[in-house]
């Protein structure tokens, strides 16, 4: 019986730079291209846009676009999704990421993403309450919770912190009864939730449709 091999898998991103390295007018190499970069080839899993760039001056790039939106999770059992809901938070270039409750999280979801937002942790749900507060920003809940909002028919605030609860028991109590309201998002099957990732890229998707007048890079 023949096997058949499975076909290589293609490489992720571009090898060493061709040709001339990139110079400005006095010979020196921008300072926002990384020289080992450009010698061994960029795999990093990046925009074309940011090919070769060094980290920091991707960083730097993006906090000049930052969205408005803030994510917030809660973390009492080490939730597995809580790296799924970070990479939508990079995808949709989200202002911070807070962690509330452990300071540790599995970082293997997030693809290294981590690295290009601002994450901040807060020991419990009253202390994120009293930072957003302190920031103007309003705190609303993702949960299919007693009373909730459909978020189909929501006008999100443009600067607001968006809060997920874990995968599971979703919203702590004292979550609930600190925002300002709670989204839920309409379902038309059986099952009752959402996973917690998935829920978070509905919701960051709803806010851009709403903000974002260019969804392109």
């Amino acid at each position: 019986m023949l096997q058949m091999s499975e076909p290589p898998e293609a490489p992720v991103g571009v090898g060493p730079w061709e040709g001339p390295w990139p110079a400005l007018e006095s010979g020196d190499l921008p300072a926002h291209l990384d020289p080992e970069l450009l010698a061994g080839g960029d795999r990093r899993n990046v925009l074309d846009r940011y090919r070769y760039w060094r980290h920091e001056a991707v960083v730097a790039d993006l906090d000049t676009r930052r969205h408005g939106f803030h994510v917030a999770i809660e973390n009492w059992g080490h939730d597995f999704n809580i790296g799924s809901v970070v990479r939508t938070a990079n995808a949709f270039n989200a202002a911070a990421v807070h962690i509330v409750g452990r300071r540790r999280w599995n970082r293997r979801g997030a693809m290294v993403t981590d690295r290009y937002l601002h994450e901040h942790h807060h020991p419990d749900v009253a202390a994120l309450l009293r930072w957003a507060d302190g920031a103007g920003l309003p705190v609303l809940g993702v949960d299919n919770v007693p009373g909730s909002v459909p978020l189909e028919r929501y006008a999100v605030p443009r600067d607001c912190v968006l809060l997920l609860g874990q995968e599971g028991p979703g919203l702590s109590a004292e979550a609930v009864r600190g925002c300002v309201d709670v989204l839920a998002i309409t379902q038309h099957g059986s099952t009752r939730s959402l996973n917690a990732g998935a829920a978070a890229a509905i919701v960051m998707y709803h806010w851009a449709l709403q903000h974002a007048a260019d969804l392109r890079p």
